[in-house]
């Protein structure tokens, strides 16, 4: 929730000359809904896409404060976020209600970051495995292989998020590994092999290439570092 309309204009405004020359990465902001067309016009002919970050079930009616993957299209998006840590947290979104709902956002044609992850607790605990059999295999039940394009997995480990922590590129390659490993388990070799698997907790440039250098990991969900366009280009450059 960071942003107002002229401030996220501004920011892709001066992102776009600091990535024009990247081909092999893909690049998404997700601002704020009061800003996604705003944002999307300012990006038109860019090598950059816009998402959501968050979507309802529904394609209208009586949902007060939710919006519709139908309107986020209508605004320019081609991504949404899903499930993020703060979502399941602070709004109790649970596995069966984010289930419903990448499988809405998928069906209406929006690409999909589902996010999983554990507490500090929970790693603590040595659950860290069990929340991801759990978040990995409730949230993508039912799905079958061809919506697997539009889909990447985001792992936040939630003890990494705006706390400064960062998991080790080990911790995070092996986290990122046994997540692979349960969608191999549900859906197969193809599936696994070619889901994109982002990492997300604390990522800045200086960290960004030893995380992304990890076999399995292969991508960012960025959060405070993608708030400027040069720390957030920075990241993109080291992606490459």
């Amino acid at each position: 929730m960071n942003k107002m309309i002229g401030e996220a204009v501004d920011t892709v405004e001066a992102l776009k000359p600091l990535v024009a020359d990247v081909a092999n990465v893909d690049i998404v902001v997700c601002p704020t809904f009061t800003a996604l067309y705003p944002v999307a016009r300012a990006l038109e002919g860019s090598n950059i896409e816009v998402g959501g970050q968050n979507a309802y079930l529904k394609e209208s009616g009586a949902y007060t404060g939710e919006i519709a993957p139908q309107m986020l299209l209508d605004a320019g998006c081609t991504w949404t976020i899903l499930g993020h840590s703060e979502r399941r947290q602070y709004f109790q979104e649970r596995d069966e209600l984010l289930n419903e709902k990448l499988k809405f956002a998928l069906e209406a044609g929006l690409k999909v970051m589902f996010c999983v992850g554990e507490t500090l607790e929970e790693r603590e605990n040595g659950q860290m495995d069990d929340v991801l059999v759990r978040q990995v295999g409730n949230g993508l039940k039912g799905l079958h292989e061809a919506q697997f394009a539009g889909i990447a997995l985001a792992y936040e480990p939630v003890w990494a998020i705006g706390t400064g922590l960062t998991a080790t590129p080990e911790q995070a390659q092996e986290a990122h590994a046994f997540a692979r490993g349960l969608v191999r388990e549900q859906f197969g070799e193809t599936v696994a092999d070619n889901l994109r698997i982002q990492y997300g907790g604390s990522v800045k440039p200086d960290n960004a290439a030893s995380l992304l250098g990890q076999a399995d990991v292969d991508g960012a969900l960025v959060g405070g570092a993608a708030l400027k366009a040069d720390s957030f280009a920075a990241i993109v450059q080291a992606a490459q």
